[in-house]
């Protein structure tokens, strides 16, 4: 088992090693830097100044391994467009796209879990057929026509929620949160279902076709001749034989509800690191566009060694590996 995840973690590491250097080709050869900081009428004294400052003038080498020497130590640079440093940018809006995500993965993992184990168990039910039916809305729909959809129909129409923003928020430390206020969960219920709504149609589809297959499994068959109860075929024998593939799929697209909540934060406005992506690419903010790429593969990396420490969990033959 301590292999298997020792073997993980290096793989993790040369993951983040290879995105570093993405990460400091976009930093270091697109756009100059010194006329975003200084602007067009500096001098020539003036640039040559500020680039040996920057370590631009050092071997390409040395400029990297500095460059991650630097961001290991939380130094990501200074925003071109803001002057402030990217590392304060990011950690005011980091929250904000944290909690949206958080909330949109519930929202998909519970209700893609439980819906899949429905449609599987009833499969055959006019229940089940009309949730299979619907959820093609959400497989179908782009991301940004939902949330214009809802946007239309609670926020126009009914007038029940907001339409952007992220309501108020609560200061709780060094966090800033809308979870502990009403219109901070106003706010958040339409971006939230925006963006788990497709993750949460694909979890569903993923469980009821792994479900089924392993409902035909004469292991299953065996228990039902057995006399097992049918609940516990369907929850203790089905369900967990279900989880192994459904873990990966499922560990995959929570990583990417950080990695796209770019759209849905652009059509409610909401305040997040995704929305600040989008405004750094139109100024052409470079620090601030490598430092999302970091932070993306970051976060991907981390949630991919929890889907294998949780493979640990539900599969009894890697512990023994």
């Amino acid at each position: 088992m301590w292999v298997h995840l020792l073997r993980r973690l290096g793989q993790s590491v040369l993951v983040l090693l290879a995105v570093s250097f993405v990460s400091f080709l976009v930093f270091r050869h697109i756009g100059d830097p010194t006329i975003s900081l200084l602007g067009e009428d500096a001098t020539l004294e003036e640039r040559a100044t500020l680039t040996a400052e920057l370590g631009f003038d050092r071997p390409v080498p040395v400029q990297y391994l500095r460059y991650v020497g630097h961001a290991v130590q939380g130094d990501l640079g200074v925003s071109y467009r803001l002057k402030r440093p990217v590392v304060e940018l990011i950690a005011e809006r980091l929250p904000a796209t944290l909690e949206l995500a958080l909330v949109a993965a519930v929202l998909a993992v519970a209700g893609g879990v439980a819906l899949g184990v429905y449609t599987a168990i009833r499969r055959d039910s006019v229940a089940s057929r009309a949730v299979m039916a619907v959820s093609l809305v959400g497989v179908s729909l782009p991301t940004f026509l939902i949330g214009i959809g809802l946007i239309y129909l609670f926020a126009v129409e009914l007038r029940w929620l907001p339409s952007f923003g992220r309501g108020d928020t609560v200061q709780l430390g060094g966090w800033s949160t809308g979870l502990l206020t009403a219109s901070g969960w106003a706010s958040l219920l339409m971006p939230a279902l925006t963006l788990g709504l497709y993750k949460l149609t694909l979890i569903m589809r993923l469980v009821r076709a792994e479900m089924l297959e392993v409902l035909r499994a004469d292991y299953i068959r065996f228990g039902r001749a057995r006399g097992l109860r049918e609940r516990d075929l369907n929850y203790g024998h089905a369900l967990r034989n279900t989880l192994i593939p459904v873990i990966t799929i499922t560990g995959l697209q929570i990583g990417s509800l950080v990695a796209f909540a770019i759209v849905t934060e652009t059509v409610f406005q909401w305040p997040g690191v995704g929305l600040l992506f989008i405004t750094s690419i139109q100024g052409v903010d470079v620090p601030v566009v490598a430092a999302y790429l970091l932070l993306i593969a970051l976060l991907y990396v981390a949630i991919n060694f929890i889907v294998d420490l949780l493979y640990v969990l539900v599969d009894p033959r890697l512990r023994r590996a």
